[in-house]
């Protein structure tokens, strides 16, 4: 089967980079709400890290991307990035302290299987932070709606923030918080928007949870 996500960001890793730079006041509002719920210290790595615009932002050194042209990229802004999928994580058992996944869940073959991968990676009491557009958010109504006419999100599938904290309970992560922001379009944006605690309004939602002790 043709994998084409991953063709997607081959041949069009440069279009993707420019991105942040035409639509800046969203990049900078998705950098503030992950580092509100991102632990700060500790180990961390990021699953699809793409390019590199949120790990090299928020101290993470290590990434694991499966498209070469966007882990080109991600090196050039120093970082380490190991070429593979979210579902088969090239590491030992409780490897981080942190993992974080940014508008990437939509893309992943099997999400249920990687966040299993991020759970065997975390030590004990580590935690997940999930960036991701909420598919019922104005936001990701509009992305689905445009979805035939989007270089990136052709394929993509987007979730509701219900269902993934209920993969994430599944899984046994506990102490799960959520914060939103962007609350118009990002092309509609003339400021950095604020960070709320919950989710239900803003288009992008970031999930952290905990990887709780089995008893």
């Amino acid at each position: 089967m043709t994998d084409y996500n991953n063709l997607v960001f081959e041949e069009h890793a440069c279009e993707y980079d420019r991105w942040f730079e035409t639509h800046t006041y969203a990049y900078e509002s998705e950098v503030l709400a992950v580092r509100s719920l991102l632990p700060q210290s500790g180990k961390g790595v990021e699953v699809g890290v793409g390019t590199g615009r949120f790990a090299s932002r928020v101290g993470i050194k290590v990434g694991v991307e499966p498209a070469q042209a966007m882990a080109s990229l991600a090196r050039q802004r120093g970082m380490q990035v190991y070429e593979a999928r979210a579902e088969a994580l090239p590491f030992a058992d409780k490897s981080f302290d942190s993992v974080l996944m940014v508008t990437t869940i939509c893309f992943f073959n099997d999400p249920l299987r990687a966040l299993r991968e991020t759970w065997r990676v975390l030590k004990p009491l580590g935690h997940i932070a999930i960036g991701m557009i909420d598919k019922d958010s104005s936001l990701g109504k509009s992305y689905e709606a445009k979805k035939r006419e989007s270089t990136f999100y052709r394929y993509a599938h987007f979730y509701c923030v219900a269902q993934v904290i209920g993969w994430l309970k599944q899984l046994g992560f506990g102490a799960i918080k959520t914060c939103q922001t962007i609350f118009k379009l990002p092309k509609e944006m003339t400021a950095v928007e604020p960070v709320k605690d919950g989710y239900g309004e803003g288009g992008f939602v970031v999930i952290s949870a905990q990887k709780e002790m089995k008893t």
